[in-house]
This record gives C-alpha cells, structure tokens and sequence, in this order.
C-alpha cells in the first residue's frame, strides 16, 4: 500500500511539473489581461492566450485523454513563441505598404487555420477571433500551434 501511495505521488508531482509551461504562459497571460497598465494591443494578444490555453486543455480533455500533460506544454509553448514571431512581424510591418502588411498578417491567420489540431467541426468557439474582422489575433483557436509556427517560417523564408 506505501508503494503504490509513492507512485501515485510521484506520478501527481510528475504531471505537476509538466504543465509548468502551460501554467506560466497562462499565469502570464493573465496578469497582462489584468493590468490596467497594459496596452490595449497587449490586452488582445493575451485575451486571445487564455482563451486559446483554455480552449486547449478543454478539448484535449474531451477528445485526447490519454495524451500525455507534456503535449500541454508543447502546445502553449508553440502558442507562444508563434505569437513572438507575430509580435516580430507586427513591428518590422509598421514601415511596410499596406499590400505587404496584408500579404504577412495572412501567412498568420492561414498559419493558424491550415493547421487545426481537433478538426473542431464547430465553428464557435473555434473561429470566435478569426471572424472579428476588428481584432488583431484574428486566428483560430482549434490550432495545432508548434505545425502553425513551422509553416509561418517556411512561408516568411520564401
């Protein structure tokens, strides 16, 4: 009876410690939400952050149970580093054409939407932000965010 006692607390501690990256960039994400200090562009990108963790972890849930808590952390870190090239993006674009502009913002949102990591059938909540023609993160929350990333730098390499 110990025996399984300490395998099942090394077995919580463990799937503890893999959702670290999930938690941090949510706890983050959140915080910068919170703040009546952050920049209302900030405020979108980390709205869209939670919604987008949130909406992750529901679905793995429902539709990937036995997947292991290190896919959690791979896909907010995916989530993560796309939105940094996004960030990236958005400020090199500033000096840009408006046809330039439009032509990078689109290699993100196809990015996000070629990408789908539940093939969500649904289109709500899914496409909630990619159908607010006034957002900034005008992406797909059903995105499988480390493929999305690699097809956002191959498209930015040509």
């Amino acid at each position: 009876m110990k025996k399984l006692f300490i395998v099942l607390m090394m077995a919580f501690c463990a799937n503890a410690q893999a959702q670290e990256i999930f938690n941090e960039i949510k706890h983050k994400a959140f915080d910068a939400v919170s703040n009546e200090q952050t920049l209302p562009i900030m405020k979108q990108i980390n709205q869209f952050k939670l919604d987008a963790l949130n909406y992750l972890a529901i679905s793995m849930q429902e539709q990937m149970p036995d997947a292991p808590v290190l896919y959690l952390d791979e896909q907010a870190l995916g989530l993560n580093n796309f939105f940094t090239a996004y960030i990236m993006q958005l400020v090199k674009m500033n000096n840009m054409p408006d046809a330039a502009q439009v032509k990078i913002t689109k290699i993100f949102i196809d990015a996000s939407v070629s990408n789908p990591l539940f093939n969500d059938k649904e289109e709500e909540p899914a496409h909630s932000y990619l159908n607010n023609a006034s957002s900034i993160t005008r992406f797909s929350l059903d995105t499988d965010w480390p493929r999305a990333l690699a097809a956002v730098q191959a498209q930015l390499k040509d």
